[in-house]
Protein backbone atom coordinates (compact mmCIF):
# COMPACT_ATOMS: atom_id res chain seq x y z
CA UNK A 1 0.00 0.00 0.00
CA UNK A 2 1.24 3.50 -0.83
CA UNK A 3 2.12 5.39 2.32
CA UNK A 4 2.78 9.03 3.03
CA UNK A 5 6.35 8.25 4.09
CA UNK A 6 7.61 6.24 1.12
CA UNK A 7 10.77 7.18 -0.72
CA UNK A 8 10.59 9.18 -3.92
CA UNK A 9 12.22 8.00 -7.14
CA UNK A 10 15.00 10.01 -8.72
CA UNK A 11 12.73 10.55 -11.74
CA UNK A 12 10.01 12.10 -9.60
CA UNK A 13 12.50 14.34 -7.80
CA UNK A 14 13.89 15.55 -11.14
CA UNK A 15 10.40 16.01 -12.58
CA UNK A 16 9.34 18.06 -9.56
CA UNK A 17 12.51 20.16 -9.70
CA UNK A 18 11.89 21.14 -13.34
CA UNK A 19 8.91 23.17 -12.14
CA UNK A 20 11.20 25.35 -10.06
CA UNK A 21 13.65 25.67 -12.94
CA UNK A 22 10.79 26.94 -15.13
CA UNK A 23 9.50 29.42 -12.55
CA UNK A 24 12.98 30.69 -11.73
CA UNK A 25 13.84 31.55 -15.31
CA UNK A 26 11.30 34.34 -14.73
CA UNK A 27 11.73 34.86 -10.99
CA UNK A 28 15.51 35.28 -11.22
CA UNK A 29 15.01 37.74 -14.07
CA UNK A 30 12.79 39.77 -11.71
CA UNK A 31 15.44 39.77 -9.00
CA UNK A 32 18.39 40.56 -11.21
CA UNK A 33 17.14 42.72 -14.06
CA UNK A 34 13.65 44.14 -13.48
CA UNK A 35 14.79 47.53 -12.12
CA UNK A 36 17.49 47.71 -14.81
CA UNK A 37 14.97 46.73 -17.51
CA UNK A 38 12.52 49.45 -16.45
CA UNK A 39 15.06 52.26 -15.93
CA UNK A 40 17.62 51.63 -18.67
CA UNK A 41 15.75 49.73 -21.40
CA UNK A 42 12.07 50.74 -21.17
CA UNK A 43 13.15 54.21 -19.98
CA UNK A 44 10.80 54.55 -17.01
CA UNK A 45 11.95 56.99 -14.26
CA UNK A 46 13.60 55.25 -11.29
CA UNK A 47 11.03 56.52 -8.77
CA UNK A 48 8.13 55.34 -10.95
CA UNK A 49 9.80 51.95 -11.50
CA UNK A 50 10.14 51.59 -7.73
CA UNK A 51 6.40 52.24 -7.28
CA UNK A 52 5.47 49.73 -10.01
CA UNK A 53 7.65 47.00 -8.51
CA UNK A 54 6.34 47.58 -4.99
CA UNK A 55 2.63 48.03 -5.65
CA UNK A 56 2.52 45.41 -8.40
CA UNK A 57 4.11 42.97 -5.98
CA UNK A 58 1.68 43.91 -3.22
CA UNK A 59 -1.50 43.66 -5.29
CA UNK A 60 -0.47 40.77 -7.53
CA UNK A 61 1.33 38.73 -4.94
CA UNK A 62 0.64 39.73 -1.34
CA UNK A 63 -3.12 40.34 -1.60
CA UNK A 64 -3.83 37.39 -3.87
CA UNK A 65 -1.72 34.77 -2.06
CA UNK A 66 -4.02 34.08 0.92
CA UNK A 67 -6.96 33.81 -1.48
CA UNK A 68 -5.03 31.33 -3.60
CA UNK A 69 -4.11 29.31 -0.52
CA UNK A 70 -7.74 28.96 0.52
CA UNK A 71 -8.70 27.98 -3.02
CA UNK A 72 -5.91 25.39 -3.33
CA UNK A 73 -6.72 23.73 0.02
CA UNK A 74 -10.32 23.36 -1.19
CA UNK A 75 -9.44 22.05 -4.66
CA UNK A 76 -10.35 18.39 -5.11
CA UNK A 77 -9.70 16.63 -8.42
CA UNK A 78 -8.68 13.16 -9.51
CA UNK A 79 -5.15 14.60 -9.90
CA UNK A 80 -5.03 15.95 -6.33
CA UNK A 81 -5.20 19.41 -4.81
CA UNK A 82 -2.02 21.06 -6.04
CA UNK A 83 -0.79 19.33 -9.22
CA UNK A 84 -3.68 20.64 -11.38
CA UNK A 85 -2.70 24.25 -10.72
CA UNK A 86 0.79 23.64 -12.08
CA UNK A 87 -0.84 22.44 -15.32
CA UNK A 88 -3.61 25.08 -15.53
CA UNK A 89 -1.24 28.03 -15.11
CA UNK A 90 1.58 26.82 -17.39
CA UNK A 91 0.51 28.60 -20.60
CA UNK A 92 -0.72 31.87 -18.99
CA UNK A 93 2.57 32.10 -17.08
CA UNK A 94 4.52 31.82 -20.32
CA UNK A 95 2.42 34.39 -22.17
CA UNK A 96 2.59 36.98 -19.37
CA UNK A 97 6.35 36.46 -18.99
CA UNK A 98 6.78 37.52 -22.60
CA UNK A 99 4.43 40.50 -22.31
CA UNK A 100 6.05 41.83 -19.12
CA UNK A 101 9.46 42.05 -20.80
CA UNK A 102 8.23 43.55 -24.07
CA UNK A 103 8.66 47.26 -24.82
CA UNK A 104 5.75 48.62 -26.90
CA UNK A 105 6.05 52.33 -27.69
CA UNK A 106 2.97 53.72 -25.94
CA UNK A 107 4.22 57.14 -24.87
CA UNK A 108 5.44 58.02 -21.37
CA UNK A 109 2.15 57.41 -19.53
CA UNK A 110 1.23 54.44 -21.69
CA UNK A 111 4.52 52.71 -20.91
CA UNK A 112 3.98 53.19 -17.19
CA UNK A 113 0.48 51.71 -17.34
CA UNK A 114 1.65 48.84 -19.55
CA UNK A 115 4.49 47.99 -17.16
CA UNK A 116 2.22 48.19 -14.11
CA UNK A 117 -0.53 46.01 -15.60
CA UNK A 118 1.69 43.32 -17.11
CA UNK A 119 3.88 43.07 -14.01
CA UNK A 120 0.89 42.84 -11.66
CA UNK A 121 -0.75 40.14 -13.81
CA UNK A 122 2.50 38.20 -14.02
CA UNK A 123 3.02 38.29 -10.25
CA UNK A 124 -0.60 37.14 -9.81
CA UNK A 125 -0.27 34.16 -12.14
CA UNK A 126 3.09 33.38 -10.53
CA UNK A 127 1.26 33.07 -7.20
CA UNK A 128 -1.42 30.82 -8.73
CA UNK A 129 1.35 28.58 -10.08
CA UNK A 130 4.06 28.69 -7.45
CA UNK A 131 1.96 28.44 -4.31
CA UNK A 132 0.42 25.06 -5.25
CA UNK A 133 3.81 23.98 -6.59
CA UNK A 134 5.46 24.76 -3.25
CA UNK A 135 2.63 23.10 -1.29
CA UNK A 136 3.01 20.01 -3.48
CA UNK A 137 6.36 19.28 -1.80
CA UNK A 138 4.50 18.82 1.49
CA UNK A 139 2.23 16.07 0.11
CA UNK A 140 4.60 14.11 -2.12
CA UNK A 141 6.00 12.40 1.00
CA UNK A 142 5.74 12.68 4.77
CA UNK A 143 9.33 11.50 5.23
CA UNK A 144 11.38 14.48 6.41
CA UNK A 145 14.69 13.05 5.19
CA UNK A 146 13.12 12.59 1.74
CA UNK A 147 11.93 16.19 1.88
CA UNK A 148 15.51 17.29 2.53
CA UNK A 149 16.58 15.26 -0.52
CA UNK A 150 13.72 16.64 -2.64
CA UNK A 151 14.66 20.18 -1.64
CA UNK A 152 18.24 19.55 -2.72
CA UNK A 153 17.13 18.40 -6.19
CA UNK A 154 14.75 21.32 -6.40
CA UNK A 155 17.30 23.92 -5.55
CA UNK A 156 19.97 22.55 -7.82
CA UNK A 157 17.39 23.30 -10.53
CA UNK A 158 16.96 26.78 -9.05
CA UNK A 159 20.72 27.29 -9.25
CA UNK A 160 20.73 26.18 -12.90
CA UNK A 161 18.07 28.81 -13.64
CA UNK A 162 20.00 31.38 -11.63
CA UNK A 163 23.17 30.55 -13.58
CA UNK A 164 21.33 30.98 -16.88
CA UNK A 165 19.92 34.36 -15.84
CA UNK A 166 22.87 35.87 -14.02
CA UNK A 167 25.62 34.55 -16.30
CA UNK A 168 24.09 33.97 -19.73
CA UNK A 169 21.12 36.32 -20.00
CA UNK A 170 23.01 39.50 -20.93
CA UNK A 171 25.06 37.75 -23.65
CA UNK A 172 21.84 36.13 -24.92
CA UNK A 173 20.08 39.50 -24.98
CA UNK A 174 22.93 41.09 -26.92
CA UNK A 175 23.22 38.17 -29.36
CA UNK A 176 19.50 37.67 -30.03
CA UNK A 177 18.86 41.40 -30.30
CA UNK A 178 21.88 42.14 -32.51
CA UNK A 179 22.90 44.76 -29.94
CA UNK A 180 19.32 46.01 -29.35
CA UNK A 181 18.59 45.11 -25.72
CA UNK A 182 14.84 45.64 -26.01
CA UNK A 183 14.57 43.18 -28.92
CA UNK A 184 17.00 40.84 -27.20
CA UNK A 185 14.96 40.74 -23.98
CA UNK A 186 11.76 40.02 -25.91
CA UNK A 187 13.28 37.16 -27.89
CA UNK A 188 15.02 35.69 -24.86
CA UNK A 189 11.84 35.74 -22.80
CA UNK A 190 9.96 34.05 -25.63
CA UNK A 191 12.42 31.16 -25.40
CA UNK A 192 12.08 31.02 -21.62
CA UNK A 193 8.28 31.03 -21.92
CA UNK A 194 8.29 28.01 -24.24
CA UNK A 195 10.80 26.06 -22.15
CA UNK A 196 8.98 26.91 -18.91
CA UNK A 197 5.60 25.77 -20.21
CA UNK A 198 7.06 22.40 -21.23
CA UNK A 199 8.77 21.94 -17.86
CA UNK A 200 5.57 22.71 -15.91
CA UNK A 201 3.75 20.03 -17.88
CA UNK A 202 6.54 17.53 -17.11
CA UNK A 203 6.23 18.37 -13.39
CA UNK A 204 2.50 17.66 -13.54
CA UNK A 205 3.01 14.34 -15.33
CA UNK A 206 5.82 12.96 -13.15
CA UNK A 207 4.59 13.70 -9.61
CA UNK A 208 2.00 12.12 -7.33
CA UNK A 209 0.31 13.40 -4.17
CA UNK A 210 0.64 10.80 -1.39
CA UNK A 211 0.13 12.46 2.00
CA UNK A 212 -3.58 12.11 2.80
CA UNK A 213 -5.42 15.40 2.29
CA UNK A 214 -9.12 14.86 2.96
CA UNK A 215 -11.65 17.37 1.74
CA UNK A 216 -11.25 20.57 3.71
CA UNK A 217 -13.89 20.62 6.46
CA UNK A 218 -12.53 23.43 8.58
CA UNK A 219 -13.80 26.95 8.10
CA UNK A 220 -11.66 29.78 6.81
CA UNK A 221 -11.76 31.28 10.30
CA UNK A 222 -10.43 28.03 11.82
CA UNK A 223 -7.62 27.91 9.24
CA UNK A 224 -6.59 31.48 10.03
CA UNK A 225 -6.80 30.96 13.82
CA UNK A 226 -4.60 27.85 13.49
CA UNK A 227 -2.16 29.87 11.40
CA UNK A 228 -1.74 32.76 13.82
CA UNK A 229 -1.39 30.42 16.81
CA UNK A 230 1.47 28.67 15.01
CA UNK A 231 4.57 30.38 16.43
CA UNK A 232 7.04 28.62 14.05
CA UNK A 233 4.93 29.83 11.13
CA UNK A 234 5.02 33.43 12.38
CA UNK A 235 8.80 33.31 12.77
CA UNK A 236 9.36 31.69 9.37
CA UNK A 237 7.13 34.31 7.76
CA UNK A 238 9.44 37.07 8.99
CA UNK A 239 12.48 35.04 7.93
CA UNK A 240 11.14 34.67 4.39
CA UNK A 241 10.38 38.38 4.10
CA UNK A 242 13.93 39.21 5.20
CA UNK A 243 15.58 36.62 2.93
CA UNK A 244 13.81 37.89 -0.17
CA UNK A 245 14.42 41.54 0.65
CA UNK A 246 18.09 40.59 0.68
CA UNK A 247 17.94 38.60 -2.57
CA UNK A 248 16.04 41.28 -4.48
CA UNK A 249 18.12 44.17 -3.14
CA UNK A 250 21.57 42.71 -3.73
CA UNK A 251 20.56 40.87 -6.92
CA UNK A 252 19.09 43.98 -8.50
CA UNK A 253 22.05 46.14 -7.43
CA UNK A 254 24.88 43.98 -8.80
CA UNK A 255 24.47 45.19 -12.39
CA UNK A 256 24.78 48.80 -11.23
CA UNK A 257 27.77 47.82 -9.05
CA UNK A 258 29.66 46.55 -12.10
CA UNK A 259 28.42 49.37 -14.31
CA UNK A 260 29.39 52.25 -12.03
CA UNK A 261 31.54 51.14 -9.04
CA UNK A 262 33.98 48.51 -10.28
CA UNK A 263 37.08 50.01 -11.91
CA UNK A 264 36.81 49.30 -15.65
CA UNK A 265 40.58 49.14 -16.31
CA UNK A 266 41.26 46.81 -13.36
CA UNK A 267 38.34 44.60 -14.42
CA UNK A 268 39.63 44.39 -17.99
CA UNK A 269 43.11 43.47 -16.74
CA UNK A 270 41.67 40.79 -14.44
CA UNK A 271 39.60 39.27 -17.25
CA UNK A 272 42.53 39.30 -19.66
CA UNK A 273 44.59 37.52 -17.04
CA UNK A 274 42.15 34.61 -16.82
CA UNK A 275 41.57 34.41 -20.57
CA UNK A 276 38.23 36.20 -20.92
CA UNK A 277 37.65 38.99 -23.41
CA UNK A 278 34.74 41.09 -24.62
CA UNK A 279 32.66 43.73 -22.88
CA UNK A 280 34.19 43.93 -19.36
CA UNK A 281 30.94 44.80 -17.55
CA UNK A 282 28.79 41.97 -18.92
CA UNK A 283 31.68 39.47 -18.83
CA UNK A 284 32.79 40.43 -15.31
CA UNK A 285 29.19 40.46 -14.10
CA UNK A 286 28.68 36.98 -15.52
CA UNK A 287 31.84 35.51 -14.00
CA UNK A 288 31.07 37.13 -10.64
CA UNK A 289 27.59 35.62 -10.55
CA UNK A 290 28.66 32.35 -12.12
CA UNK A 291 31.32 31.71 -9.48
CA UNK A 292 28.83 32.39 -6.71
CA UNK A 293 26.19 30.12 -8.25
CA UNK A 294 28.60 27.23 -8.80
CA UNK A 295 29.60 27.42 -5.14
CA UNK A 296 25.93 27.59 -4.12
CA UNK A 297 25.44 24.27 -5.89
CA UNK A 298 28.48 22.88 -4.05
CA UNK A 299 26.98 24.14 -0.78
CA UNK A 300 23.65 22.48 -1.57
CA UNK A 301 25.53 19.18 -1.77
CA UNK A 302 26.35 19.45 1.94
CA UNK A 303 22.82 20.36 3.04
CA UNK A 304 21.17 16.98 3.51
CA UNK A 305 23.91 15.39 5.63
CA UNK A 306 24.29 18.47 7.78
CA UNK A 307 20.51 18.82 8.27
CA UNK A 308 20.07 15.12 9.07
CA UNK A 309 22.79 15.40 11.72
CA UNK A 310 22.22 18.83 13.26
CA UNK A 311 18.65 19.72 12.28
CA UNK A 312 17.42 22.23 9.72
CA UNK A 313 17.18 25.19 12.08
CA UNK A 314 20.78 25.04 13.30
CA UNK A 315 22.28 24.52 9.86
CA UNK A 316 20.14 27.24 8.28
CA UNK A 317 21.10 29.80 10.93
CA UNK A 318 24.83 29.00 10.85
CA UNK A 319 24.99 29.03 7.05
CA UNK A 320 23.11 32.32 6.84
CA UNK A 321 25.38 34.00 9.37
CA UNK A 322 28.57 32.83 7.64
CA UNK A 323 27.31 33.99 4.25
CA UNK A 324 26.47 37.41 5.70
CA UNK A 325 30.07 37.97 6.81
CA UNK A 326 31.29 37.71 3.22
CA UNK A 327 28.49 40.02 2.07
CA UNK A 328 29.44 42.64 4.66
CA UNK A 329 33.02 42.47 3.43
CA UNK A 330 32.07 44.27 0.21
CA UNK A 331 31.85 47.58 2.09
CA UNK A 332 35.64 47.49 2.49
CA UNK A 333 36.64 46.61 -1.10
CA UNK A 334 38.11 49.40 -3.27
CA UNK A 335 36.95 49.56 -6.92
CA UNK A 336 40.08 47.81 -8.25
CA UNK A 337 40.06 44.83 -5.82
CA UNK A 338 38.55 42.52 -8.46
CA UNK A 339 40.08 39.26 -7.25
CA UNK A 340 39.02 39.90 -3.66
CA UNK A 341 35.47 40.66 -4.80
CA UNK A 342 35.34 37.37 -6.71
CA UNK A 343 36.64 35.33 -3.75
CA UNK A 344 34.18 36.95 -1.34
CA UNK A 345 31.29 36.26 -3.72
CA UNK A 346 32.35 32.61 -4.04
CA UNK A 347 32.49 32.12 -0.26
CA UNK A 348 29.20 33.98 0.22
CA UNK A 349 27.66 31.67 -2.39
CA UNK A 350 28.96 28.50 -0.73
CA UNK A 351 27.56 29.24 2.72
CA UNK A 352 24.29 30.63 1.38
CA UNK A 353 23.96 27.53 -0.81
CA UNK A 354 23.84 25.32 2.30
CA UNK A 355 20.72 27.20 3.45
CA UNK A 356 18.82 27.20 0.16
CA UNK A 357 17.08 23.78 0.27
CA UNK A 358 16.27 24.17 3.98
CA UNK A 359 13.94 27.15 3.69
CA UNK A 360 11.10 25.35 1.94
CA UNK A 361 11.74 22.08 3.77
CA UNK A 362 11.28 24.04 7.03
CA UNK A 363 7.98 25.43 5.76
CA UNK A 364 6.76 21.90 5.02
CA UNK A 365 7.75 21.09 8.62
CA UNK A 366 5.69 24.07 9.79
CA UNK A 367 2.67 22.63 7.95
CA UNK A 368 3.28 19.30 9.73
CA UNK A 369 3.59 21.16 13.04
CA UNK A 370 0.19 22.74 12.42
CA UNK A 371 -1.39 19.34 11.72
CA UNK A 372 0.37 17.81 14.73
CA UNK A 373 -0.94 20.55 17.04
CA UNK A 374 -4.45 21.01 15.62
CA UNK A 375 -5.30 17.64 14.00
CA UNK A 376 -6.22 19.56 10.84
CA UNK A 377 -4.00 19.82 7.77
CA UNK A 378 -4.02 23.06 5.77
CA UNK A 379 -0.88 22.77 3.67
CA UNK A 380 -1.71 25.38 1.04
CA UNK A 381 -2.72 28.12 3.49
CA UNK A 382 0.60 27.64 5.33
CA UNK A 383 2.54 27.83 2.06
CA UNK A 384 0.39 30.69 0.76
CA UNK A 385 1.24 32.78 3.79
CA UNK A 386 4.91 32.01 3.27
CA UNK A 387 4.77 32.89 -0.41
CA UNK A 388 2.93 36.06 0.61
CA UNK A 389 6.05 36.83 2.64
CA UNK A 390 8.23 35.97 -0.35
CA UNK A 391 6.28 38.29 -2.62
CA UNK A 392 6.29 41.07 -0.06
CA UNK A 393 10.03 40.70 0.46
CA UNK A 394 10.58 40.65 -3.30
CA UNK A 395 8.40 43.74 -3.74
CA UNK A 396 10.21 45.63 -0.97
CA UNK A 397 13.70 44.56 -2.04
CA UNK A 398 13.07 45.20 -5.74
CA UNK A 399 11.51 48.58 -5.01
CA UNK A 400 14.44 49.47 -2.75
CA UNK A 401 16.86 49.02 -5.67
CA UNK A 402 15.11 51.68 -7.73
CA UNK A 403 14.23 53.84 -4.69
CA UNK A 404 17.81 53.98 -3.41
CA UNK A 405 19.02 54.91 -6.89
CA UNK A 406 16.46 57.71 -6.94
CA UNK A 407 17.37 58.89 -3.43
CA UNK A 408 21.09 59.00 -4.21
CA UNK A 409 20.45 60.92 -7.46
CA UNK A 410 20.78 58.31 -10.21
CA UNK A 411 20.76 59.81 -13.72
CA UNK A 412 19.43 57.48 -16.42
CA UNK A 413 21.76 56.89 -19.42
CA UNK A 414 24.65 58.78 -17.77
CA UNK A 415 28.06 57.28 -18.56
CA UNK A 416 29.35 58.34 -15.13
CA UNK A 417 27.26 58.67 -11.96
CA UNK A 418 27.90 61.01 -9.03
CA UNK A 419 30.02 59.79 -6.07
CA UNK A 420 26.81 59.69 -3.99
CA UNK A 421 25.17 57.24 -6.41
CA UNK A 422 28.30 55.07 -6.54
CA UNK A 423 28.48 54.97 -2.74
CA UNK A 424 24.77 54.15 -2.54
CA UNK A 425 25.22 51.18 -4.87
CA UNK A 426 28.16 49.93 -2.78
CA UNK A 427 26.13 50.18 0.42
CA UNK A 428 23.16 48.44 -1.22
CA UNK A 429 25.08 45.21 -1.87
CA UNK A 430 26.90 45.20 1.47
CA UNK A 431 25.47 46.97 4.55
CA UNK A 432 21.86 47.33 3.41
CA UNK A 433 21.66 43.77 2.04
CA UNK A 434 23.24 42.29 5.19
CA UNK A 435 20.71 43.74 7.63
CA UNK A 436 17.84 41.37 6.64
CA UNK A 437 20.08 38.28 6.96
CA UNK A 438 21.27 39.32 10.42
CA UNK A 439 17.64 39.82 11.51
CA UNK A 440 16.94 36.24 10.35
CA UNK A 441 19.78 34.88 12.50
CA UNK A 442 18.28 36.54 15.58
CA UNK A 443 14.75 35.30 14.82
CA UNK A 444 15.89 31.68 14.40
CA UNK A 445 16.99 31.58 18.06
CA UNK A 446 13.26 31.49 18.90
CA UNK A 447 12.25 28.86 16.29
CA UNK A 448 11.37 25.75 18.29
CA UNK A 449 11.33 22.98 15.64
CA UNK A 450 14.78 21.54 16.30
CA UNK A 451 16.09 18.09 15.34
CA UNK A 452 14.39 16.35 18.27
CA UNK A 453 11.01 17.93 17.57
CA UNK A 454 11.30 17.11 13.82
CA UNK A 455 11.67 13.41 14.69
CA UNK A 456 8.79 13.46 17.16
CA UNK A 457 6.40 15.19 14.74
CA UNK A 458 7.29 12.83 11.89
CA UNK A 459 6.81 9.72 14.04
CA UNK A 460 3.51 10.76 15.61
CA UNK A 461 1.97 11.97 12.34
CA UNK A 462 2.96 8.72 10.62
CA UNK A 463 1.21 6.78 13.39
CA UNK A 464 -1.96 8.88 13.04
CA UNK A 465 -2.01 8.43 9.25
CA UNK A 466 -1.55 4.67 9.49
CA UNK A 467 -4.39 4.50 12.01
CA UNK A 468 -6.59 6.62 9.72
CA UNK A 469 -5.84 4.32 6.77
Amino acid sequence: MTTSTERLSVGEKIGYSLGDLAANLIFQTFITFLAFFYTDIYKIPAGTASAIIFWGGVFGGVVFNPIMGLIADRTNTRWGKFRPWVLWTAVPFGVLSLLAFSTPDLGENGKIWYAAITYTLLVTIYAANNLPYAALSGVLTGNMSERNSLSSYRFVAVMVAQFVIQVLLLPLVLALGDGDQAVGFRRTMMGFAIIGTIFFIITFLTTKERVPTPKQKSTIKEDLVDLFRNKPWLLMLVVIVMVFINLALKGGSYIYYFQYYVDRAALTQFLDGIGFHGDPVSTGFGIFNGGGIIMMIVGIGFTRKLADRFGKRNVFSAGLFASTLFLLAFVFFPPDAIGTMMVSQILHGFFYGITIPLLWAMIADVADYSEWKNNRRATAIVFSAMILGLKFGLAVGGALVAKLLDVYGYVRDAAVQSPEVVQGVKLSISIYASIPFLICCVILFFYEINKQMETRIETELAQRRRAAS
